[in-house]
């Protein structure tokens, strides 16, 4: 249910469970979790997700049996926002809940038209992931993650990207070609350089 193609240099890691909404099982999270942490020769990782919604968050039984509050989600974003090379979450659908944590732990984000971004953990009685406020805090300001955290907000994508919680809106038929493209001068530089630009970037120069 995680596909993992590897090209020039560039990762493209898909959630293949389009009947379920793509939910995350404990197996998934664990192949993700995995394919990250090996993931640092890439030059350049995209994730993204088969059908129309990108990840509704955990599978509903899983989540029941303890899921939801797994250390497996802060593992995976904090594989992610390891990565030297560059990480695009292409976001072909809504996303929703835990999910929330491995897009926020990218680079960039790029969604389709008519994407919804939420996060009701406080609604269901858990607190988010550790990381993930400060992360979206970072992107947004702390009034709209409390927003989306607190308020429970549902954000479509035209807001999304005017918050900054988004980078680009995208049509779903060129949503993986443009995310080789963004990934393309940084597949192309030197990898050193590459990396310490990304450094620069994120404060760890």
């Amino acid at each position: 249910m995680i596909e993992l193609a590897q090209d020039g240099g560039i990762w493209t890691v898909t959630l293949n469970r389009p009947d379920k909404a793509n939910a995350l099982t404990e197996d998934m999270l664990v192949e993700l979790c995995e394919i990250m942490e090996r993931a640092g020769d890439a030059r350049a990782v995209i994730l993204t997700g088969r059908g129309k919604i990108f990840s509704a968050g955990a599978d509903l039984d899983a989540a029941r049996a303890g899921l939801a509050t797994s250390d497996l989600w802060e593992r995976l974003s904090g594989a992610i926002a390891q990565l030297p090379g560059l990480t695009i979450a292409a976001l072909n659908g809504t996303l929703a809940g835990g999910a929330m944590g491995m897009a926020l732990a990218c680079d960039m984000r790029i969604a389709v038209p008519g994407a919804k971004f939420f996060y009701p953990v406080m609604k269901l009685g858990f607190l988010p992931q550790p990381s993930d406020p400060a992360r979206m805090a970072a992107l947004t300001g702390p009034a709209r993650a409390k927003l989306i955290l607190m308020g429970g907000q549902k954000i479509l994508s035209d807001e999304a990207l005017s918050i900054g919680l988004i980078d680009r809106i995208v049509d779903p038929e060129s949503l993986i070609e443009t995310a080789r493209a963004l990934c393309a001068d940084t597949v192309a530089a030197d990898p050193e350089i590459a990396r310490a630009i990304k450094r620069m970037c994120t404060g760890r120069a």
